[in-house]
C-alpha cells in the first residue's frame, strides 16, 4: 500500500443532515454534484427520492435525512448529492445520496476516531465505522456499505434497471 493510499484511509468528506456532522471515506466518493432534479420512480421506499441522469447512466438517488428518520426538508442553495459507491455483494453499484450541504475533507488520525456507541441491542449501529473527534465536535463515520441492507440495495437496483428498461 503506498503512502497516497494509507493517507486517503484517513481522508473524510463531511456532511450535514439537519444539524448533525456525517462522514464518508474519501475513496468512496465518486464526486459531488449540486442538487438537481430527480425522477421520482413509483413503488419505491419512502427513503428513494428517484433517479438522476448521470453521463448517460441512471443513479438512484437516497435521500439520508429520510434514510436516517429524520424530518423531510426542502432543498436549499447547499443541498447537494453525494455520488458514492456502495459494495453489496461483491457488487458495486452507484449510488447518489442526499444531503444538506458538504462541509470539507478531512484527516482525521486513527487516534481522533472512537467505535461506535454501544447503544443496547434494539438498535443497529452497524452502519457507523466510529465517531470522529474534530474542533471538540463529533462526526459520525459512515460505513457506506452498511447503510442499507441487502434488500434495500437490491430493491434501489431493481428500480434503477426498470428505468433503463
Amino acid at each position: 500500500m503506498s503512502a497516497e493510499d494509507l493517507e486517503q484511509m484517513n481522508q473524510y468528506l463531511t456532511f450535514k443532515l439537519d444539524e448533525e456532522v456525517f462522514a464518508l471515506e474519501i475513496a468512496k466518493v465518486r464526486e459531488v454534484l449540486d442538487f438537481t432534479d430527480v425522477t421520482k420512480v413509483p413503488q419505491t421506499p419512502i427513503f428513494m427520492r428517484g433517479v438522476i441522469n448521470l453521463r448517460g447512466s441512471v443513479v438512484p438517488v437516497v435521500d439520508m435525512r429520510v434514510k436516517f428518520s429524520m424530518r423531510e426538508a426542502e432543498a436549499t442553495v447547499n443541498t447537494c448529492i453525494i455520488i458514492t459507491e456502495v459494495v453489496m455483494d461483491g457488487e458495486p453499484s452507484v449510488l447518489g445520496a442526499l444531503v444538506d450541504s458538504v462541509q470539507e475533507v478531512l484527516e482525521l488520525d486513527p487516534d481522533q476516531i472512537e467505535p461506535p456507541p454501544r447503544i443496547g441491542t434494539k438498535l443497529d449501529t452497524e452502519f457507523i465505522r466510529g465517531m470522529g473527534k474534530h474542533n471538540d465536535e463529533f462526526i459520525i463515520i459512515l460505513d457506506i456499505d452498511r447503510v442499507f441492507s441487502a434488500d434495500e440495495i437490491s430493491l434501489i437496483q431493481q428500480n434503477s434497471d426498470a428505468t433503463k428498461a
